[in-house]
Formats: C-alpha cells, sequence, structure tokens
C-alpha cells in the first residue's frame, strides 16, 4: 500500500535518522574496525568545545529559524540572492572560527593539501609532465594524499592564489570559503531560469544554511562545489536562451565550468546526469554539442601539456586500493557513506529526497515548474548512487560528495511550511551539535 503523502517526509527523515544513529552504533557494538578516525561515519575526531565562533553561529542560526523561512519566500529577488550570499558567508565563518582564526584555512595548510606543493611549483606545465608518474604510492617522492587523488585543475587554483600572493592559510582559505558560499545562488538563478523561483524561494534557506557548511568552509570541494553549481546553471542559462550568439556564449561557459569539474575531480564528471536533467528540463539540446566540446577542449588542452585524464584515472585507481580503501570494508562504507551525507546534509535530505521521489512517480502529472525540483533531485540522487556504487568514495564522503548536496536539498521547496519552518530550525541546531562536538580533518 503507497504511503500517504503526509507521511512520506517522515518516512525520509526517518530513514536518515537510523542510518546516522547505525553508523555509528554498529562499528562500537561489533568492535569493527573500519578504518576512518575516531567516529564513524564521518572523518573527524571527538573534542566537544566552544570558541569565538560559537555566539555568532547561535544568534545566527536563532534569527534565521525565526524570520528566514518567511524572508526567503516574502524579500525582492535581489536582496534574497545578495542576502543569500552575505548570511551564507557569514555561517560558513562562524562555524569555523568556533576553533578561531585557524578554523579558516589551517586544514589547507596540512601535509596531505594542495598548499604546501602548490607553493613549491615554480613551472606548472613540467609539473603536468610528471604528475601521472609520482601518483603511485611505491613512486620515488609521490604526490600527497590529495594531489594524488585529484586530477591538477585542483592544484592548479591553489598555485594561482600562490602567485596572486593569497598563498597562506588563512588568505586561500578565506578565498575557498568566498567561493563556496556563491554555491546556492547559482543554484537559486538557475531555478528562476527555468521559471521555478517560487520552489527556489522555498528551498533558499535549506541551501544557504545547514550542515554541509562545517566542511563547505574549511575543504577544496567546497570551491569545486561552487564551479559544478555555476557550470550547470550556465548550461540553464544556454538551453533557455532566446538567441543564438547567447545560447552559443552560455554554452562556452558551460562547457569551460563543467570540463574544468572534470579536472578538480575524478567524481565530478558524474555531474553529466544533472546536465542532462538541466536540458532536458529546458526542453533544448542545442546547447549539449557545444558545451560537450568545450569540456572536452578542457581536458585535452591538459593532456597537451602532460596531463591525460584517460591514463591518470587507472593509476589513481591502483593507488586507491593500494592504500586505506582496501582496508575499508564494503560491508559498511555503502551504506556509511549515505550516513556521512545525511550528516553533512542534514537529516532533512531525507525528507527532501522522498517527497521528491514520491511525487516523481506522477512526473507527467506534476506542474511544469514544480517539475523542475523533482527532476533535479532525482537527477541528483541517482549521482550519489552511482558515486556510492563505483567504491571509489569509501569514508569521506561528507567532503567528497558537497557538489551534489545542494540539488539534493532542494525537494525541501516540496514540503509544506510548517515542515520547512520546523525542519529548517532542526537542520540549524543539528550543524551547531556537530561542529560543537566534533573536529573535522578536512
Amino acid at each position: 500500500m503507497p504511503a500517504r503523502p503526509a507521511a512520506v517526509p517522515w518516512i525520509g527523515l526517518s530513514v536518515a535518522v537510523a542510518l546516522i544513529v547505525l553508523a555509528m552504533v554498529v562499528p562500537a557494538v561489533l568492535d569493527w574496525n573500519v578504518h576512518v578516525r575516531s567516529f564513524p561515519p564521518l572523518h573527524v575526531e571527538w573534542m566537544p568545545r566552544v570558541g569565538p565562533g560559537t555566539l555568532p553561529a547561535v544568534v545566527l542560526a536563532l534569527a534565521s529559524a525565526v524570520y528566514g523561512t518567511e524572508a526567503a519566500v516574502r524579500a525582492p529577488w535581489w536582496a534574497l540572492v545578495t542576502g543569500g550570499f552575505v548570511v551564507g558567508a557569514a555561517w560558513l565563518t562562524s562555524l569555523a572560527v568556533v576553533d578561531g582564526a585557524d578554523g579558516i584555512g589551517v586544514i589547507l595548510d596540512t601535509s596531505y593539501e594542495y598548499l604546501n606543493t602548490a607553493r613549491a611549483v615554480t613551472d606548472f606545465p613540467a609539473t603536468l609532465q610528471e604528475y601521472v608518474s609520482r601518483i603511485p604510492l611505491d613512486s620515488d617522492d609521490n604526490w600527497p594524499v590529495h594531489i594524488a587523488g585529484h586530477p591538477p585543475g585542483a592544484l592548479l587554483f591553489f598555485v594561482v592564489l600562490v602567485r596572486l600572493g593569497l598563498g597562506s592559510a588563512f588568505a586561500a582559505g578565506l578565498v575557498v570559503l568566498l567561493v563556496g558560499a556563491t554555491t546556492p545562488i547559482a543554484v537559486l538563478v538557475l531555478l528562476r531560469r527555468l521559471d521555478a523561483e517560487r520552489w527556489a524561494r522555498r528551498a533558499a534557506p535549506f541551501l544557504v544554511m545547514g550542515p554541509s557548511a562545517i566542511w563547505m568552509a574549511v575543504s577544496a570541494d567546497g570551491m569545486f562545489a561552487a564551479v559544478a553549481a555555476w557550470g550547470l546553471c550556465a548550461l540553464g542559462f544556454a538551453a533557455t536562451a532566446r538567441r543564438r550568439v547567447a545560447l552559443v556564449g552560455w554554452a562556452l561557459v558551460a562547457g569551460v565550468l563543467l570540463g574544468y569539474c572534470v579536472m578538480l575531480s575524478y567524481g565530478l564528471p558524474l555531474l553529466g546526469l544533472l546536465a542532462l536533467g538541466v536540458l532536458w528540463l529546458a526542453r533544448c539540446w542545442w546547447p549539449l554539442p557545444l558545451a560537450a566540446a568545450t569540456a572536452l577542449a578542457v581536458v585535452l588542452a591538459f593532456a597537451a601539456f602532460g596531463f591525460a585524464w584517460w591514463e591518470a584515472y587507472p593509476v589513481l585507481v591502483d593507488r586507491y586500493w593500494d592504500g586505506i580503501a582496501s582496508r575499508r570494508p564494503l560491508t559498511y562504507w555503502i551504506w556509511g557513506d549515505l550516513a556521512a551525507l545525511a550528516v553533512s546534509a542534514g537529516p532533512v535530505v531525507g525528507a527532501s529526497v522522498a517527497v521528491a521521489v514520491h511525487r516523481g512517480i506522477r512526473l507527467r502529472r506534476l506542474d511544469r515548474r514544480e517539475r523542475v525540483v523533482v527532476v533535479l533531485v532525482l537527477a541528483a540522487t541517482l549521482t550519489v548512487l552511482a558515486a556510492d556504487l563505483s567504491q571509489m568514495s569509501k569514508a569521506e564522503v561528507e567532503r567528497i560528495w558537497l557538489p551534489f548536496v545542494p540539488w539534493l536539498l532542494l525537494g525541501t521547496a516540496l514540503l509544506d511550511r510548517r515542515w520547512r519552518r520546523f525542519g529548517f530550525a532542526g537542520q540549524l541546531g543539528f550543524a551547531l551539535v556537530v561542529q560543537h562536538l566534533l573536529a573535522t580533518g578536512w
């Protein structure tokens, strides 16, 4: 017997909470070493604390819980977009500085991250020539974990920051934070372009503020999320352009951004599912060949200088399985990853996805604007499932899957007013608890 519509979000929320609880309890009860720090399913340490950012974060959370959902619906569009960026950046910053000024960027300065290597790069084309040969664990002078685990576009971003005089941990961290804070804005702008402004407004608070900010503020993956979101937004503009020159221009921008995503993370080609969803919603496929060709040109440009993605990926797979991945049991991480995602996105992601799936069963009967939300959530859900089943994301997905989080949360727009108000407050409280009890290693 199908679930009643009113019960669907509760079922989704319950599944998300159950996953989180089980992912914490099972390793402890079974004495199961799942080879992640001390608090699976997250790559974190148990570290209760308060800090300089505590009071601002609490005040911002309380004000947003009281006024946020109504303000998002009623504010002028320019105020929603501008305020969303400002509030989002303030939320990211306040959570980060719970650990003091070091909370912004100090993680980027660790040995396994990008900055130290970026400071040492004097000839980037020469670096590309040796990039693949230094991925294996047994190679001479092998790359640190994150350099080896990502294509060189991520390293190039930090090399550019160093050349611009922004190579300190704090400066680079602040850039990553501010770039990451634009992610929800790109998603909102895309929805409005697809004539779904009403639904964008309803989802806006969940996109701007939530637990994912804990990782968005301190990891390069927050920057990846922004590049991905703006790439998909540009693709939406291309597909809805009324003039050919605008279609071509936006398709080129989309191709550059989405092509660069391929050079940021080996998992981001999966954004193709969301890209197809955007084009299907716009009922226009003309931008596809141009954007795809441009994205391929970006990948081939790196290949011309010595880094061929298709050669690097199998080498990376070998290193991945030679390292910690071989000791992380699939029987745990195949669902433990989903639990980690539920922490990062917040438990309400379960309600969001559940409602979207329930509505998706009757997709053709939906209003065209409501269909925008449902299709994007379903595309994001399939993307996450593909990443999970690939076995290339065992643990640490609270960070790795940040580019998929805002799209999963769009389903909150389908919740009723009461659900959105209390669900949003719950997300904020959950974020405060997680940040003040756990210290992330990323």
